[in-house]
């Protein structure tokens, strides 16, 4: 019989209110190193330092929690930075010519950054009147002179203008060309060649009006403003890369393209200079390669520093990345694993001072920023406490661990500075402390554990704005690998010459690809974690306060069961050291379980209460009992078409044939099923029309969108036996009276296997091994229709929310489960949600997302969502992440929708991918292979830099300025924070949340979308008829429409309709 559902009476207001209370869409902070950075400045007054990106980002740090973030509308390359010096306002260049102007602006206490000008100069010759210049190409440097209100540009003809800042407009009739300076050089230099374009500006510490202007051929011009001449003249003639002005004003040094550089002196003899003072090829003799910059600081001591970039022998060592630091005769070359963008020194900037004194360098690279204290004997590296490179070993996977207990948290951080101990000076500290940080202390800890490429595990202070890095696990050394040989290596080649010293974390290579972590798991209540990896390994470990020296126990788990026909062609199993070893402080390994085939682990979960670790490959799941290192169960998933799976993902020996005859399978497929449609629906259709039409008028309904078809996936798919899910549960499983310990696997075929364990008592409450072991038996197993890859299982309890986790009831840390009620179990597949009442496991409730949004589920969590009206209220619902990059919420265990939002864009498949969800409604995801960007949905729970600066503006600072557009704060551009002029007015923002200041996106864009209405209906489970809509679809409407439909519906044209069933 036909049915339909009709839409219920419209929304309730005092739900729509609730629902503004609970959710709300932020993405809040960006967590990580910058991608692709370009360009790097600093201010010494305010202590704050600029990152620019490649993609246009801008990204200002200050002290801890102090960030602002910036995006230029076009996405061209940020080339150079440059303060106002005190001003908190940021002058930049792009590759395509174009000055912006940006100010961190101050509203409600609290400061955010805005672009305030932007100017593109002209590019048409003879600008400056009748004088009939060359005209402004690109511009290869800036220079900012007179505190800030004066910039002058270097361009590549050769020619430097002057441009008014704070309006951003060209000075007409000081424009300085290449023919002005060429009058006061003799005529020997003035023949052949050109000056080239501006390689480097320099201003006088002391005299504003004196510029120092450095051309590729190599001529240094010391120019008076004022005076409109040179003062001095240096007839260099190698090419030029940079130029330093030493504090005084007395020496220069330059640095060349063949390597070299050289000291002038600016009092010595009479102008034109034609020999600097000292020229020196620190690697030399053989070809060098160019010293891109070079900075000179003086000490009172005497011992000055001179730091470059560059110059390495051409033929040795020219593919390393280098930066050498030179003080009297000790010489030190920073060896690098990234390309260098540039650096600075911390030192004394202010005009009184006679010397520089720096206290530290400052070296920004392709993948990381390296801090060294240059007052510390040794000059060791200072530790970030944010800008860590997330992806000094690529990232595999991630995981996050709320609410952390602080004994845990105490013990971590310990086991982290051992690892890391620090000089035993105080002097060693981050020079980088501009701004103050007005966020509140967070109420709760929180970790972001990383798996890596390498075979580590890192764990990140996740609690607020700054991604601190705080321990580092590292299970390559449980393996015998080639590391030793490289290492040996390395130490022999110590002694040569250049002086290298390698510094930085970053190292983007593994040792052996097996090493990657593919899961890991952590109970923060008894500090056993397990990690696995992508050779079968499965590791479980303790966290120790001391070192010690033990051996680990082995045992292996063969999951294939003795199959027949199937032959593992994929990479071997890493083997293990024998015999004890050493192992540090920290998380020390217990036991060693290998997975038979050495497939990579696609699922793993601990229960520490029970001493169990379940795990999961492409081939079935496995059971072990930690506490007596035995096996417990294993059970093979695999179809018997399953070959593909026997290949595994290192392994090239997959054969083009196969592949070939699975596609033609499948286009046979789609054209049988297809004729079978085409044939038996025009007969379905007068069917369905005649019944709506006897049951009831158009004027009296309104339809609900029709659903999308979904097809059957067939059961020979390949790899329909991964293991996509696990889960530990104490429920009801085998009748209603007696609930006790269960475990449950979802593979990618849609079967869901529920087994009732027997864990003996004494294996519950206490470290030593039970006599019994620990028993399995299956108690259910669930076939999704669609057979779509169950992706999460949860129990609900009798009120219908989630099991506490592992000792969370037996110590009284949350409230105990509701055992009284019935139980249900929620399996969340990528098609749809379903939950089903325990122990008969018959359907109770669904929701058919991919019938109804037309995407597929990506990542599933529950989390607890409180109110920001009522302290005391919460609600736990389940948040939803689709290949479409959107996040749905949905009630539990009702399911019905409540709210989603645009968070990730459809193309970004790694950022989908990566994607993790906390247990507070917050959640992560990589929007580069070096940054996380942290996203809110919850109204109350948000983490957000809330900072301020302590700024002097000119008084003739806040003219008039044309108004400019709304801009995106997120560097990855996809929507985000807008920052836009009318914060400046100091007026509250009402449609923000409260305790926030980070205004939101208009409201069409994020407004939570109540569908509610429109689909609730829909959440009942489908018992009746053998016609559906899904049937006559294709006659109804196009899915496009449907799906438009779906959107527009609106609460208010809600009526009550009668639901008619037939």
């Amino acid at each position: 019989m036909m049915k339909f559902r009709f839409r219920r009476q419209g929304a309730d207001p005092q739900r729509e209110k609730l629902k503004q209370e609970l959710f709300a869409f932020h993405k809040t902070v960006e967590h990580g190193f910058p991608n692709q950075p370009s360009a790097l400045a600093f201010d010494p007054e305010l202590r704050i330092m600029a990152i620019g990106t490649r993609s246009g980002a801008v990204k200002i740090y200050g002290a801890p929690g102090v960030e602002f973030t910036g995006l230029h509308r076009d996405a061209a390359t940020v080339t150079q930075m440059h303060f106002l010096p005190g001003q908190g306002r940021l002058l930049t260049l792009l590759d395509d010519s174009s000055l912006h102007l940006w100010e961190v602006v101050h509203h409600n206490g609290c400061a955010h950054l805005e672009e305030a000008l932007h100017h593109q100069p002209p590019s048409r010759p003879g600008f400056d009147g009748a004088s009939g210049l060359p005209s402004l190409a690109r511009i290869t440097v800036v220079l900012l002179v007179a505190a800030g209100d004066l910039a002058a540009l270097g361009t590549e003809g050769g020619s430097v203008f002057f441009l008014d800042v704070p309006t951003l407009t060209l000075l007409e009739g000081q424009t300085l060309g290449p023919d002005e300076v060429l009058r006061s050089v003799p005529d020997d230099y003035r023949c052949g060649k050109a000056l080239g374009p501006v390689e480097s500006l320099q201003g006088h510490l002391r005299d504003p009006t004196k510029i120092l202007i450095g051309y590729s051929r190599g001529l240094l011009v010391i120019w008076n403003r004022a005076a409109r001449c040179a003062d001095r003249i240096f007839l260099g003639n190698q090419q030029l890369e940079s130029v330093c002005w030493e504090r005084s004003g007395r020496t220069l040094v330059s640095s060349h393209s063949d390597g070299s550089y050289a000291v002038w002196a600016t009092d010595a003899g009479d102008s034109p200079t034609t020999q600097p003072t000292v020229a020196t090829t620190p690697y030399g003799p053989f070809p060098c390669k160019a010293i891109s910059k070079i900075l000179w600081r003086n000490c009172a001591s005497g011992e000055h520093f001179i730091v470059f970039s560059g110059g390495m022998p051409r033929a040795s060592y020219g593919d390393r990345h280098c930066v050498s630091v030179l003080q009297a005769e000790t010489l030190v070359t920073l060896d690098f694993t990234s390309r260098v963008i540039d650096f600075f020194t911390v030192h004394s900037t202010r005009p009184e001072d006679e010397f520089d004194e720096p206290q530290a360098l400052a070296v920004l690279l392709e993948e990381e920023l390296v801090v060294l204290d240059l007052q510390t004997p040794g000059w060791p590296a200072v530790p970030a406490p944010y800008l860590a490179p997330l992806h000094s070993s690529a990232i595999t996977c991630s995981a996050h661990v709320a609410n952390v207990p602080a004994k845990l948290w105490a013990r971590i951080v310990s086991a982290g500075e051992q690892q890391n101990p620090q000089p035993a000076s105080g002097a060693s500290s981050w020079p980088i402390t501009g701004g103050r940080n007005l966020a509140q202390e967070p109420t709760q800890r929180g970790l972001l554990l990383t798996g890596h490429e390498d075979g580590t595990v890192r764990f990140w202070d996740a609690s607020g704005v700054a991604l601190r890095p705080l321990y580092k696990l590292s299970t390559a050394g449980l393996f015998q690998t080639d590391c030793e040989h490289a290492d040996s290596l390395a130490q022999a080649a110590e002694d040569d010459w250049p002086p290298f010293r390698k510094v930085g974390c970053f190292d983007p290579y593994s040792d052996d690809p097996r090493l990657g972590v593919q899961k890991v798991a952590l109970c923060k209540y008894t500090a056993q974690m397990v990690v696995a990896g992508t050779a079968g390994q499965v590791l479980v470990l303790e966290l120790s306060d001391e070192p010690s020296d033990q051996a680990v126990g082995v045992a292996s788990v063969d999951l294939l069961q003795d199959r027949e026909g199937f032959t593992w062609k994929g990479h071997e199993r890493l083997s293990p050291r024998t015999g004890p070893l050493p192992w540090p402080a920290g998380f020390q390994p217990r036991a060693l379980v290998q997975c038979l085939p050495p497939a990579a682990v696609t699922a793993v979960t601990l229960h520490a209460e029970w001493g169990l670790v379940a795990f999961g490959t492409s081939h079935g799941f496995g059971l072990f009992d930690y506490l007596r290192r035995s096996p417990v169960l294993a059970r093979c998933t695999l179809h018997p078409n399953d070959s593909l799976a026997m290949e595994g993902p290192l392994s090239r020996v997959k054969s083009l044939k196969k592949s070939l005859r699975q596609s033609f399978r499948r286009i046979r497929k789609s054209r049988v099923s297809g004729k079978k449609r085409l044939t038996a629906a025009s007969s379905k259709l007068q069917e369905a029309n005649a019944q709506l039409a006897e049951q009831a008028g158009p004027h009296d309904v309104e339809v609900t969108p029709v659903q999308r078809r979904i097809e059957p996936r067939s059961a020979d798919d390949s790899l329909s036996g991964v293991v996509r899910c696990l889960y530990f549960a104490d429920t009801f499983l085998r009748d209603a009276a007696h609930h006790g310990p269960t475990m449950w696997a979802g593979t990618n075929s849609g079967s869901v296997f529920a087994y009732a364990l027997e864990v003996p008592a004494a294996a519950a409450n206490s470290d030593r091994r039970p006599e019994r072991a620990v028993e399995a038996v299956l108690g259910k197993e669930v076939q999704l229709m669609h057979r779509a890859p169950v992706v999460a299982v949860a129990v609900l309890d009798g009120r219908g929310r989630p099991l506490p986790e592992p000792y969370e009831a037996s110590r009284d840390l949350a409230q105990a489960p509701d055992m009284q009620g019935g139980h249900a179990v929620l399996i969340a597949s990528e098609e749809q949600f379903k939950v089903f009442t325990l122990p008969k496991v018959s359907a109770k409730t669904k929701f058919k997302l991919t019938a109804h949004e037309g995407c597929r589920v990506r990542k599933v969590a529950l989390a607890t969502f409180a109110s920001v009206a009522c302290e005391d209220y919460a609600e736990t619902c389940l948040a939803c992440l689709t290949n479409l990059g959107d996040v749905h919420v949905f009630s539990v265990p009702s399911l019905r929708p409540q709210v989603h939002y645009a968070c990730i864009r459809k193309e970004d498949i790694s950022g989908i991918a990566s994607c993790v969800f906390t247990r507070h409604g917050q959640g992560f995801y990589l929007i580069s292979p070096s940054e996380f960007e942290r996203f809110s949905l919850s109204a109350r729970n948000i983490t957000e830099p809330l900072c301020s600066l302590d700024i002097s503006w000119p008084r003739d600072a806040m003219r008039a300025r044309p108004q400019e557009s709304p801009k995106l704060s997120q560097a990855n551009g996809t929507p985000g924070v807008v920052l836009g002029p009318q914060s400046r007015s100091g007026s509250p923002d009402p449609t923000r949340s409260e305790g926030t200041d980070t205004p939101e996106l208009p409201e069409a864009t994020l407004s939570p979308t109540s569908v509610d209405s429109a689909t609730s209906a829909d959440t009942t489970l489908d018992t009746t008829g053998d016609v559906t809509v899904e049937d006559v679809k294709d006659f109804l409407g196009s899915s496009e429409e449907s799906e438009k439909n779906l959107r527009n519906l609106s609460e208010d044209e809600a009526r009550a309709c009668p639901i008619l069933i037939g």
